[in-house]
């Protein structure tokens, strides 16, 4: 067994040190209160057998409180109180500085939270420690300075958490919309640099990548472009390849029928079209940003965005030489094709590609083929969105966070941003952001309530307004942000087109932004009120009944100050993790509750639970539709590169039943002995690992791993809460 120190190193669990504790305050105590050789022996093997049955390694202040809790039963009261005041005055001497340790494990690669805090961060690298070490020293003073006392108790004890500490002490924002169309149909500026309307495609291609890595390292969330704002460069490039083809002739005398000149000229624009997408493709996947990870973008693909049958011609031919090499995937160091993590892809269904014998029903195929051994695109209905967003339809911000229908327009607030391509009446989603989120834990609610709804809702009502005070410290934090902080973001274009010094407050309200409330654990919350699952009708009412309670909290909020305050299925990562552990600490570990190391995402069906994947996306699309901040639903699949009629019959259920859904299966490579099948997951000394199950190999680093994590595909391995997470995961098909 292991333990986790204070500055989240990992070291073996050594239960002589606990005696040692303990006898050190026994002998501290007058000599009447001590206790005997064998009351240190029995204390030592009970505080050792309950981190046993935690089931994943506990930490040092875990024991501590679980060593007190030891003295006290036993009476020792006098032996408990030296060893609290030890305990204390030690705690006072390392606040002294609160960051020292951990930035130097973070430089010597020790720290197990920063090597499993995410999943596509390689933590061994200079850019991403140099990113953690700044974290930390931004989470020093947030939670010194600029957060109130009680959000960051709160915080620290897991009844809420505080997305993104590690950056908030700049004036940052979390997710946005590239507005990608403005930028390069009118120009932008990248470091100084004027980058005018490109002349080809392939350019437009390159420089939207540029784009990419400049915005992702404004921001510290999930960006989204259109595949829809590059297709009109293909024309651009099909009327240059077109002269160029027309003078080639001309000078050498050759004489061309139309019929020819045509054809030619369509295979010189699908070769332009190929190496475009293979730009973004590879740029992607290699940039590092200044947080030491590749974007988290995300590439929409939606044809009705197009503008003409021609546009959507050209339009239907990027995305299907999308898919094409998304699903032939990237080249690892070996040289072997694997799947990559980015970009995420979004294909949405709609009339005139999801019945056999549409028009673009090859796209589709071509679609499910993908994503049965990529994982990718996810798929958004076009008819349940537009039921949902008041008739409109437009990708996520990130893994799942969405923009709240457009109102500002219609309110005559006009082009705040100066847009470029701003159109009076059009409702406008590109160059929107998200400005934070704040996450409560809806299990902690649940099991302090303790099976009494009427003391469940008021603990949850004072949880809202915790919430409310916390988002409202995200929210004031921009509040003044000159647009000079992030020319690409708020004077280029990308999200507006301020001037030098003009601060980006217009953009907080009316609707142009979102602010996130996020929720976790609302299937474990139902259980432990009623003892029923979401999937019964008991536990479903109460779900639908706690998820209309927080929109009626944020539909309030929104009309009391302006701000979109909206509903988001949270993605947690490494903070599953942390939430099962503060509640293990609050409340033991309780059967079905709180005995794993994680607690399940947003309003999702457990991960156990036995259920078919179009039942589970009929259940969800109810609670879906109560989550408009954000939300993504998925089904767990086997291998289906050889069913791919049972791909598509999902997805024609996605179409009809649920506004945003994912298939996950599995994609791994063994870099020692070439296994391509499934790394499995063992446990070894109570720590989960990978292992190689045709050759054994257990090294991280010499194997290629990928897994649906939260929304988006993870490749850098993760922290025991998730893994296990991982591993309970059924199939639904």
């Amino acid at each position: 067994m292991k333990i986790i120190k204070r500055n989240s190193t990992e070291e073996e669990f050594d239960s002589a040190k606990i005696a040692a504790a303990i006898t050190k305050a026994n002998l501290a105590a007058e000599p009447m209160e001590r206790v005997t050789e064998n009351a240190v022996r029995e204390m030592t093997e009970a505080v050792t057998a309950a981190c046993e049955a935690l089931g994943r390694a506990p930490g040092v202040e875990e024991v501590q409180d679980l060593v007190e809790r030891q003295l006290m039963s036993h009476g020792a009261y006098d032996v408990a109180k030296r060893y609290i005041t030890y305990r204390y005055t030690r705690s006072l001497a390392r606040q002294a500085n609160t960051t020292d340790e951990r930035i130097l494990s973070l430089i010597e690669c020790a720290n197990e939270e920063a090597k499993q805090e995410n999943s596509n961060k390689n933590p061994v690298i200079n850019s991403t420690q140099r990113d953690y070490m700044a974290g930390e020293v931004s989470k020093d003073i947030s939670e010194r300075i600029l957060l109130p006392p009680d959000v960051v108790e709160a915080h620290n004890e897991g009844i809420i958490h505080f997305h993104d500490m590690d950056y908030f002490a700049q004036h940052m924002h979390n997710c946005d919309l590239v507005n990608l169309e403005d930028m390069l149909q009118n120009g932008t500026v990248i470091t100084g640099t004027l980058i005018e309307k490109p002349h080809s495609f392939s350019t437009a291609c390159n420089i939207a990548t540029q784009i990419i890595a400049q915005v992702a390292s404004n921001q510290y969330g999930g960006q989204s472009i259109s595949i829809a704002h590059l297709a009109p460069f293909v024309e651009v490039s099909r009327r240059k390849l077109r002269r160029e083809l027309e003078e080639d002739c001309e000078l050498s005398g050759i004489t061309m029928t139309e019929e020819t000149m045509q054809k030619l000229t369509e295979r010189m624009v699908r070769s332009e079209v190929k190496r475009g997408v293979q730009t973004i493709q590879y740029q992607v996947v290699t940039l590092l940003t200044t947080n030491g990870q590749a974007p988290f973008v995300t590439v929409y693909m939606y044809l009705n965005e197009a503008k003409s049958e021609q546009e959507k011609a050209d339009l239907a031919m990027i995305i299907e030489e999308v898919l094409l090499q998304r699903y032939e995937g990237v080249k690892n160091e070996k040289g072997v094709w694997v799947t990559p993590a980015f970009p995420k892809l979004i294909y949405v269904l709609e009339e005139d590609n999801v019945d056999e014998g549409s028009r673009y029903y090859y796209l589709t195929k071509l679609a499910a083929k993908c994503t049965a051994k990529r994982m990718v695109p996810d798929y958004i209905s076009e008819k349940i969105m537009r039921q949902l967003k008041k008739g409109d339809v437009y990708t996520c911000m990130g893994c799942r966070s969405f923009l709240t229908p457009d109102r500002f327009t219609d309110a005559g607030v006009g082009n705040i941003a100066n847009a470029g391509n701003y159109e009076p009446g059009a409702h406008k989603y590109y160059g929107r952001f998200n400005q934070g989120v704040v996450t409560v834990n809806l299990v902690d609610i649940g099991l302090s309530a303790e099976g009494n709804l009427e003391r469940f809702w008021q603990i949850f009502d004072e949880r809202m307004e915790l919430c409310h005070k916390a988002l409202r410290c995200r929210h004031d934090r921009l509040l003044g942000t000159v647009s000079d902080v992030a020319p690409i973001l708020w004077q280029h274009g990308a999200l507006a087109r301020l001037e030098k010094g003009e601060v980006i407050d217009r953009l907080l309200y009316d609707g142009y932004s979102t602010i996130s409330l996020g929720y976790a654990g609302l299937w474990e919350c139902v259980l432990s009120l009623i003892g029923r699952k979401l999937t019964e009708p008991e536990g479903e009412a109460l779900g639908l009944e706690i998820m209309q309670k927080l929109n009626a909290y944020t539909a309030k909020w929104k009309a009391d100050e302006n701000i979109d305050y909206s509903i988001y299925g949270t993605p947690l990562e490494s903070t599953t993790y942390k939430f099962a552990k503060c509640l293990q600490k609050r409340f033991g570990v309780i059967k079905n509750i709180t005995d794993k190391g994680y607690i399940t995402n947003s309003y999702h069906i457990h991960v156990t639970e036995p259920i078919d994947a179009f039942e589970k996306l009929r259940i969800e699309a109810k609670f879906q539709a109560l989550s408009p901040g954000g939300a993504i639903s998925y089904v767990e699949v086997p291998d289906m590169q050889d069913n791919l009629e049972a791909v598509l019959a999902v997805m024609r259920f996605i179409y009809d039943n649920i506004m945003y859904a994912e298939l996950n299966t599995k994609s791994d490579y063994c870099q020692v002995c070439g296994y391509d099948g499934e790394i499995a997951i063992q446990e070894e000394d109570g720590k989960l690992i990978w292992v190689c199950p045709n050759c054994g190999n257990r090294d991280q680093n010499r194997m290629n791993v990928a897994r649906r994590t939260c929304g988006y595909i993870g490749t850098q391995f993760w922290n025991q809460g998730r893994t296990q997470e991982i591993r309970e995961r059924v199939l639904h098909l």
